[in-house]
This record gives C-alpha cells, sequence and structure tokens, in this order.
C-alpha cells in the first residue's frame, strides 16, 4: 500500500475509533443523565397544581421534643413558650426523649429524673394532648447497637416500654435506625410491644423511614452501600399494621431544590396513604430544622415544601386519621412554627 494511502487509511482508523469512544460516552451519559431527568420531571410533576381545600389539619399532628424536656434543663417559662406554640394548631402528640435505650435493650432511669415534673406541668399547660415517650438507639448489624434478632434484647426493650408507661406516659413511640427492610425482628418486637401497649390501652407510635419512590432501589442501593434508606411498600405495611401511629421521616432526602423536595414529600405520602392501614394513624414529618449537607440541603427541604408536598398528596375528602409532624422542638425556628400554620391550620 502506497504510503498516502496508508496516511488515510490510519486516519481514518483512529477517527473511527475516536467516534466509538465519544458514542461509547455519549451512551454510558446518556443511560445516567435520562433517569435523572426523568425522576426530576416526575418529582416537579407531583408538586404542581393546587391542594384541596379541606386537605387541612385533622388534629392529629405531633411534634418530637428534645431530651432537655425531661431532664431539667428546661424551664417553666420554656414550657409556657412550647404551649403557646401549640395553642390553635393540630398538635395532639409530644413525643418527648426518654432515652437513649442501652445497647442491650435496658432504659438507665437516671436519664429522666424530671419527668414526673414534666408530665404535670405539661398536661396543665397543654389539656388533651397526649404525651409519649420517645424511645431510641441505633441498630445492628449497619450499626453498634441493638440487635433486635435476639429476644432477650426484644424482652429488655419491651420492659423499657413498660418503665416509661409506669412512670405516666401516655405512649410509647419507636425511633430505632436504620432498621432493614425486611426485618424479622423489628416486626417480633412491634409484635410484643403492641400487646402491652393495648392492654393498657395507650398507642404504640413509630418514625419509619422513607418507602423506595421506585420498585427496588432500596434492594440495590443497599447492595451498593450496606445502608439501608427506604423500606419496601409491604414492609412498611407489615410494620404499619402492628402500631397504631407511623410518622415517616420524610427528610434527609439530597433533594437540591425546594419544588424537587416538595415533590418527594408528596411521593412519599402517596405511597404511606396506599400502604398504611386504615385503623393506623399516618403522620408525616416536617424538616424543622436548619442543616446544609449532602443529605439535607437547607434551602430545598423546608417545612413549606414538605406541607404544601403533602396537601397534594391528600386530595379532597381523604383519610382523617392523618397528621403532621415537626421534627424537632430545639430546633425550630419562628418561620418553621409559621410555614406550619400558615400551609396546614388555617
Amino acid at each position: 500500500m502506497p504510503a498516502r494511502a496508508r496516511r488515510r487509511w490510519s486516519r481514518r482508523t483512529r477517527w473511527t475509533r475516536r467516534r466509538r469512544v465519544v458514542t461509547a460516552c455519549l451512551v454510558v451519559l446518556a443511560m445516567l443523565v435520562v433517569p435523572v431527568v426523568g425522576a426530576g420531571l416526575a418529582l416537579r410533576w407531583y408538586y404542581s397544581g393546587d391542594p384541596a381545600v379541606d386537605a387541612r389539619t385533622r388534629g392529629r399532628d405531633a411534634i418530637w421534643l428534645g431530651h432537655a424536656w425531661v431532664d431539667g434543663r428546661r424551664t417553666d417559662a420554656d414550657l409556657t413558650m412550647l404551649a403557646s406554640r401549640v395553642r390553635g394548631t393540630g398538635i395532639h402528640d409530644l413525643y418527648v426523649h426518654t432515652g437513649p435505650l442501652e445497647h442491650d435493650g435496658s432504659l438507665d432511669p437516671k436519664l429522666a429524673p424530671g419527668v414526673a415534673g414534666f408530665l404535670e406541668r405539661a398536661r396543665a399547660a397543654m389539656p388533651g394532648v397526649r404525651i409519649q415517650s420517645w424511645l431510641g438507639d441505633v441498630v445492628a448489624p449497619e450499626k453498634v447497637g441493638l440487635h433486635l434478632d435476639r429476644p432477650d434484647v426484644r424482652e429488655r426493650i419491651t420492659a423499657s416500654a413498660k418503665q416509661v408507661l409506669d412512670l405516666g406516659f401516655d405512649g410509647v413511640h419507636f425511633d430505632l435506625e436504620p432498621v432493614h427492610n425486611d426485618s424479622p425482628g423489628f416486626l417480633a418486637l412491634l409484635d410484643q410491644v403492641h400487646a402491652l401497649t393495648a392492654a393498657r390501652g395507650v398507642p404504640l407510635s413509630i418514625a419509619a423511614p422513607q418507602i423506595e419512590p421506585v420498585p427496588m432501589i432500596g434492594r440495590v442501593t443497599f447492595a451498593l452501600t450496606d445502608h439501608g434508606k427506604w423500606w419496601s411498600p409491604g414492609y412498611f405495611a407489615q410494620a404499619a399494621r402492628r402500631v397504631d401511629q407511623v410518622a415517616v421521616m420524610s427528610y434527609d432526602t439530597s433533594m437540591p431544590v425546594e419544588s424537587l423536595y416538595g415533590g418527594y414529600v408528596a411521593r412519599q405520602t402517596e405511597l404511606a396513604l396506599a400502604n398504611t392501614p386504615p385503623g393506623t394513624d399516618l403522620l408525616m414529618g416536617l424538616p424543622a430544622y436548619w442543616d446544609d449537607t449532602p443529605a439535607h440541603r437547607g434551602d430545598a427541604e423546608t417545612v413549606r415544601a414538605a406541607v404544601r408536598g403533602a396537601r397534594l398528596a391528600l386530595g379532597p375528602g381523604s383519610r382523617q386519621n392523618f397528621g403532621l409532624a415537626l421534627y424537632v422542638d430545639f430546633a425550630a425556628t419562628p418561620d418553621h412554627w409559621a410555614a406550619y400554620r400558615d400551609g396546614w391550620c388555617l
């Protein structure tokens, strides 16, 4: 082959190879970008439209309260301020942090020396409000914590639930994280403790992780990261059937802008409504705190967006045993309270 022809052939070969590489890169990029763009458009669509007129508080709302209320750090003036913020809203439940549980499931009574005084003063300041004991801890195997697959640990957690009910609380609220999808030990614990709370005539409540927004994404991300972020709809339904109240932690979503976060909350509310039994109260969490991390963008995850997203999913004439839950009192600002009141309570 003449030298000139060889050079032309070489250039064509190099161009062909370059074109193949570029084409392959574009295909990979499209495979990554198209689903992300599609998901973003879907979430933006979920956030569009106008909420139903009757998508307002049903008087089933809640707020998580920090440990300072039962260890003596909060004052009468603090309680007066809390009561003024709760008054005129739909808040019916206070989840008061009473733990944390020990990793073996027991509860140190020295952690909450001011329980009796708090319960008496809170009931006088907020008549009709139900005060539940918030018990939590991290969960094995992902964390060094509670082994819910062990019967002895479940027995001690049940004894801890009895302990707080004996102190005078109106119910038990578990926030155990992260409970992996399909954990049989967690369901066994709920069966065991619910028998206790039902006998006492008080509610058993749980804080639940988000429901996987598309099928199988929870299993895929768990296989890649060993972190259980989502529950499947089926497992969520199994847990919800075993309790009287479930509050979905619909925050720390990594959504970059407010409209996408609001659409995500609307989608989560839709999924939770579809998988919560009629007799179980359903609450959606509101991010009443500021943070700026990869998991939580403070400008995106707002109370305002979460309220609107939940309202959009409710629709007219939807279930009455539904509420919103503010997380958390010690981080909530007047703006958070205003967004909750103006968007949900008026």
